[in-house]
C-alpha cells in the first residue's frame, strides 16, 4: 500500500494492467518454490498447442485456474501453477507442411527427416510463445520460469523412460491390427480423435450367387467398394433364414473370389437383409469377425484412399471413383438389386475433417487392461473426484469399454518412438539411448522406427514429467501428487483418463485429487462458436474494449460446475459496470480519508452505530460464505455473491449512510468509526475480488492506508465470528424496507426526488417501533422524510395519503401539497383502466381452448403470469387510488 492520495477520475484499464502484470514478474510473486514452512498447492496448466492462438475457452479454463491460484497463493499456501505448451504433432506438422507448400513449393517427399524438422522447431521458435504472450495478457499467475514444452529435453527423457518400462512389462507391443486412418494427415488415429457424425447416404443392396446353384443371397452395405476384398459373408447362429447357408461358399460379384458363409453372433438380424459382408482389412468389427473366423486380410484400399492391386480393374482409383464406377458394372450384370437412401454415422479426422478410413497396419499399442483398473477404482473410491460427480459415469463409461491404445503416428514431429531393427536378423530392440549394436546378433545395421509416438501419450505424463520424473527430487516430492487439474468435458478421455492411469503406474498416486470439468463458451444463441458460423469471440479484442477483469467476471458469472455458458454482450455490459461502480466506490472512500490515520487508530475505543455493526456482520457473512463456495468450485455463485455485496450493500446502503458522518467537521469519533469501517469493509472487499479481478484490486488497493507491498500476497480474509450481529443484521433490515417504501411510494406518485416530505409509521408491535426509532436518522436522510412520525396507535388518518405495509410497520405518506393530486388521480385511473385492458386480453387468451391447448408450454404459461402481474397491479393501484381519494 502506499502514500494516501487517490483514484482518477475514471478507471482506465489499459493503464493499469501490463503495468501491474510486470511487477507481479519482476517481484517473483508467481514463483513457487519447496518451502517446507508451507503447504503446497498445485495445479497444471492444461497445455495448449505451441501453435495456438488464445480463444475464448483458452480464456474460460486459465481465468478458473488462476482464480484458484490467486485464492490458494493468498490463503498462505506454496502455490505453484505448472504452465507449459504442447507439441500436437499432427496441427503442428500441418502448419510446417503447408507453409513448406506455400513458401518453397516443397512437400515432405522432397526434403529429409532432419530437415522437415528443422523447420518444424524453426515454426515453434516463431509461433510457439504467441499462445504464451497472450495468456498474460490475461492475467494468467503461473510460474513463467517452470514453463515447460512437452518435447524439451526433461519431458523427452520421461517419455522415453515410461515407453521402455511399459514395453519391458509386456504392457506395450506391436502388431497387424485394424486402425482409424486419415487419407489426408496420413497417420493413424485413435477412437477418440474419429469424429462420428450422422451424414445422408445410400444402402446398397447387391446379389451374390451361391456356388453351384442359381441361387443368390442380397447384402446391403454402405461402402460397395470394400466388396472386392470381402473373404467372408457372416449371418447370426439364431436366424433360421439362413441356417443352411452356413458353410457354404458363395461368390463375390465382379472379382469372382469364393468366400464361406459363416456364423458370427455379431451380425445384427434385424439389419438390411441380416446378411453381413465380412472385408477384415477395412472395417474394425469385420476384423475381430476374420479373427474369430481365421479369414484372410485383403487390403484394397491404400494409405492415401486409392484402389490398391488386390482391387483389379480399379486399381489406381479414388476409392468415390472406384465405387461410382463398381455401382455401375454391378447394375449392367445384373447384380445390383436396389439402392435407398440411408442415413449413417461416418466418422472423420478430428484435424482435417477428412473421413477416416479403416486400414490394417502394423502400429504399436498400449495394453489397457492392466492398467484401467487401477484407474477406474481410483475415481470410485473417491481418490480422485470429479465435479461435478456426474462426470464420472462418463469416464468410467470409457474406461471399462476400453481397447487397447495405438500410440504409434505416421509422422516425423514428435516424440520417436525408442525402438530400433537390426536390418541382418530383425530383432526389435527397445531401449531409453540408441544402441550401437544389436543385442541378438551384434550387428551395427540399426534403423530406428520412423513413427512418433501419440501426442497423448506425453501428455498423459505431464503432472510428472514437468516436474522431472523419473529423477528423485525435491520438487516431486513436495508439488506431487496434484491438487485440482482444470478441463472442458471434452478431453476426459483424451487426456484426463490417461494422466490417471500413466499416474498410477508410474507413481503409484492419483495425479490429482479434484477434476473440475467446466462446460463450453456459447453464443447468446447457444450455439457452438465456430469459424463458419462466425460467431467466435476474440478474448484480446475483448480485453483491448474492456479491460482483462470484465471478461473475467463475465466469464465466471452465472457459470455453474459442468455446464455451458452463453457469452452475451449485456453481461459484458454489467461486469464492466460493476468495475467501474467498484472504483467509484473506492474513489469516495478514498476522498474521505484525507486526515485518516491508520496507523494511531485505537479501533477498540471507536463508536460503532448500527449501520457499522450490519456491515462487519454482512462482510463476515459474505467472508465464510465466498471461501466455501471457491471450496467446492462454485465460482459464478462467488461473483453472484460478491456482486450483490459490493454494489447493493457496500455501495448502495453502507456508503449512503455513513455520509453525514463522514461530512462532519473535525476529527470527531463517529467521522473516525465511519472511515475506518468504510477502509476496512472496501479493503476486506478487495481482497475477496481479488482471484477474479486482479488488476483493479491492486491498483485500488495500493491507494489504501496500511502496510503491504502488493494484494497479491495479502492474507485471504478470515472470518470474524465476533463480528457476526445477528440483531443488528434484522434491525437494518427492517430500516431498509421501510427506506425502499417510502422511495417506492414517491417514485410511483412521482413525488420530486429532491423534495423532503413527511412520513408516519405505526405499528402495534413494540419491537418494530423500537427498531424504526434507533434508525430515524437512516430514514430521514436516505428517503428524505423532513418530519417522521412514530406512533403505536393512529387516532386519525390523514387524508390523500399513500400507504404500505412492510415488516408489521405502517408507512403513511401524506400527499396534500406534494403532487397535483387531480393529475395524479386521473394518471391512476388511466393506469387502471390499461391494467383490466390487459386482464382480460389474457383471460381471452387463457380462455380459448385453441391457444392452451396448441399453443407451445412456455407461451401459455407466460400469459398465465401476465394475468397474475397484471391483476397485482391493478389492486396496488386501486389501493394508491382509493388513499388519494380518502
Amino acid at each position: 500500500m502506499g502514500e494516501q492520495k487517490n483514484l482518477s477520475t475514471t478507471y482506465d484499464p489499459a493503464q493499469v494492467e501490463d503495468k501491474w502484470y510486470s511487477h507481479w514478474k519482476e517481484k517473483e510473486y508467481f514463483k513457487a518454490e519447496v518451502n517446507e514452512d508451507k503447504e503446497s498447492f498445485t495445479i497444471m496448466m492444461p497445455p495448449p498447442n505451441v501453435t495456438g492462438q488464445l480463444h475464448i475457452g483458452h480464456a474460460l479454463t486459465m481465468t478458473f485456474q488462476d482464480i484458484l491460484t490467486r485464492w490458494k497463493r493468498m490463503q498462505g499456501y506454496e502455490a505453484l501453477w505448472m504452465p507449459g505448451t504442447d507439441h500436437a504433432s499432427i496441427a503442428t506438422e500441418v502448419k510446417v507442411v503447408n507453409k513448406m507448400r506455400e513458401e518453397e513449393g516443397l512437400t515432405k517427399d522432397d526434403i529429409t527427416r532432419e530437415e522437415f524438422l528443422d523447420r518444424a522447431w524453426d515454426w515453434t521458435e516463431e509461433y510457439g510463445g504467441t499462445i504464451t504472450k497472450q495468456l498474460q495478457k490475461l492475467g494468467v499467475s503461473c510460474d513463467w520460469d517452470r514453463e515447460r514444452f512437452t518435447m524439451d529435453e526433461g519431458c523427452n527423457q520421461s517419455v522415453k523412460e515410461a515407453f521402455v518400462q511399459l514395453y519391458e512389462e509386456g504392457l506395450i507391443y506391436r502388431g497387424d491390427y485394424i486402425v482409424n486412418w486419415c487419407p489426408d494427415c496420413l497417420t493413424t488415429l485413435s477412437d477418440i480423435e474419429v469424429e462420428h457424425e450422422d451424414q445422408p447416404g445410400k444402402l446398397y443392396h447387391i446379389k451374390y450367387q451361391v456356388k453351384n446353384s442359381d441361387e443368390y443371397i442380397v447384402v446391403a452395405t454402405t461402402r460397395p467398394e470394400t466388396l472386392l476384398g470381402d473373404t467372408a459373408i457372416a449371418v447370426n447362429p439364431d436366424d433360421e433364414r439362413y441356417q443352411d447357408l452356413v458353410g457354404e461358399k458363395v461368390i463375390v460379384p465382379i472379382v469372382e473370389r469364393e468366400i464361406e458363409v459363416v456364423a458370427d453372433e455379431y451380425v445384427d438380424s434385424e439389419f438390411g437383409t441380416g446378411l453381413v459382408k465380412v472385408t477384415p482389412g477395412h472395417d474394425p468389427n469385420d476384423f475381430e469377425i476374420g479373427e474369430r473366423h481365421d479369414l484372410e486380410i485383403i487390403k484394397v484400399i491404400d494409405d492415401q484412399a486409392n484402389m490398391t492391386a488386390a482391387a483389379g480393374k480399379y486399381e489406381g482409383l479414388d476409392r468415390y471413383q472406384c465405387r461410382k464406377e463398381l455401382i455401375a458394372d454391378l447394375d449392367e450384370v445384373g447384380l445390383l438389386e436396389e439402392i435407398e437412401e440411408h442415413e449413417h454415422s461416418v466418422g472423420q479426422c478430428y484435424r482435417c475433417d477428412t473421413t477416416v478410413e479403416p486400414l490394417v497396419s502394423k502400429q504399436w499399442y498400449v495394453a489397457m487392461e492392466e492398467l484401467a483398473k487401477p484407474a477406474i477404482e481410483a475415481v470410485r473410491s473417491g481418490d480422485t473426484n470429479f465435479v461435478p460427480e456426474r462426470f464420472d459415469k462418463v469416464y468410467f463409461n470409457w474406461m471399462e469399454n476400453i481397447r487397447d491404445w495405438c500410440i504409434s503416428r505416421q509422422l516425423w514431429w514428435g516424440h520417436r518412438i525408442p525402438a530400433w531393427y537390426c536390418q541382418d536378423c530383425e530383432q526389435v530392440i527397445v531401449a531409453r539411448e540408441e544402441p550401437e549394436v544389436c543385442s541378438a546378433c551384434g550387428s551395427s545395421d540399426l534403423k530406428q522406427d520412423e513413427d512418433v509416438l501419440d501426442t497423448w501419450f506425453s501428455s498423459g505424463l505431464w503432472p510428472f514429467s514437468t516436474l522431472n520424473w523419473p529423477a528423485e527430487n525435491p520438487d516431486l516430492d513436495y508439488f506431487y501428487p496434484t491438487d485440482v487439474l482444470v478441463t472442458g468435458r471434452d478431453i476426459i478421455f483424451f487426456w484426463v483418463a490417461r494422466m490417471i492411469f500413466m499416474a498410477l503406474k508410474f507413481t503409484d498416486e492419483t495425479p490429482f485429487d479434484d477434476v473440475y470439468i467446466h462446460g463450453l463458451v456459447r453464443d447468446a444463441e447457444g450455439r457452438k462458436m465456430s469459424k463458419s458460423l462466425g460467431n467466435g469471440v476474440d478474448p484480446l479484442e475483448v480485453i483491448e474494449e474492456v479491460g482483462c477483469d470484465t471478461l473475467r467476471m463475465t466469464l465466471i458469472t452465472g457459470n455453474t460446475p459442468g455446464n455451458d455458458i452463453r457469452y452475451r454482450p449485456e453481461r459484458v455490459e454489467a461486469s464492466r459496470n460493476f468495475a467501474n461502480k467498484l472504483w467509484n466506490a473506492s474513489r469516495f472512500v478514498l476522498m474521505n480519508l484525507e486526515d485518516f490515520d491508520l496507523d494511531n487508530l485505537d479501533t477498540n475505543q471507536l463508536d460503532y452505530t448500527l449501520a457499522d455493526q450490519w456491515i462487519l456482520s454482512r462482510l463476515n457473512r459474505k467472508i465464510k460464505r465466498v471461501t466455501e463456495l471457491f471450496e467446492e468450485y462454485q465460482f459464478g455463485q462467488v461473483s453472484q455473491e460478491l456482486y450483490d455485496f459490493v454494489w447493493r450493500e457496500f455501495c448502495d446502503w453502507y456508503i449512503e449512510l455513513i455520509k453525514p458522518r463522514l461530512y462532519q467537521d473535525g476529527d470527531s469519533l463517529q467521522r473516525q468509526t465511519a472511515q475506518y469501517v468504510a477502509y476496512y469493509t472496501l479493503e476486506n472487499i478487495l481482497r475477496l475480488l481479488h482471484p477474479i479481478m486482479p488488476f483493479i484490486t491492486e491498483e485500488i488497493w495500493q491507494y489504501l492506508p496500511g502496510d503491504g507491498e502488493s494484494i497479491m500476497v495479502a492474507q485471504w480474509p478470515e472470518a470474524d465470528k465476533s463480528a457476526i450481529a445477528e440483531q443488528a443484521e434484522e434491525k437494518m433490515e427492517v430500516i431498509m424496507e421501510v427506506i425502499r417504501n417510502i422511495r417506492n411510494i414517491r417514485n410511483e406518485m412521482k413525488v420530486n426526488p429532491g423534495r423532503e416530505i413527511t412520513a408516519i409509521l405505526t405499528s402495534d408491535v413494540a419491537e418494530k417501533l423500537e427498531i424504526v426509532k434507533e434508525g430515524q436518522a437512516y430514514i430521514a436522510d436516505l428517503a428524505k422524510v423532513s418530519q417522521l412520525e412514530i406512533k403505536d396507535k393512529l387516532e386519525s388518518r390523514p387524508e390523500q395519503a399513500s400507504t404500505a405495509i412492510t415488516e408489521k410497520i405502517e408507512i403513511i405518506l401524506p400527499l396534500a401539497g406534494m403532487v397535483d393530486l387531480d393529475k395524479e388521480i386521473v394518471r391512476l385511473e388511466e393506469e387502471i383502466e390499461e391494467m383490466e385492458f390487459e386482464i382480460k386480453r389474457a383471460e381471452g387468451k387463457l380462455n380459448n381452448d385453441g391457444f392452451v391447448n396448441n399453443a407451445p408450454e412456455h407461451l401459455v404459461e407466460e400469459e398465465r403470469q401476465k394475468k397474475e402481474e397484471y391483476t397485482a397491479k391493478k389492486k396496488q393501484l386501486e389501493k394508491r387510488l382509493e388513499g388519494l381519494k380518502a
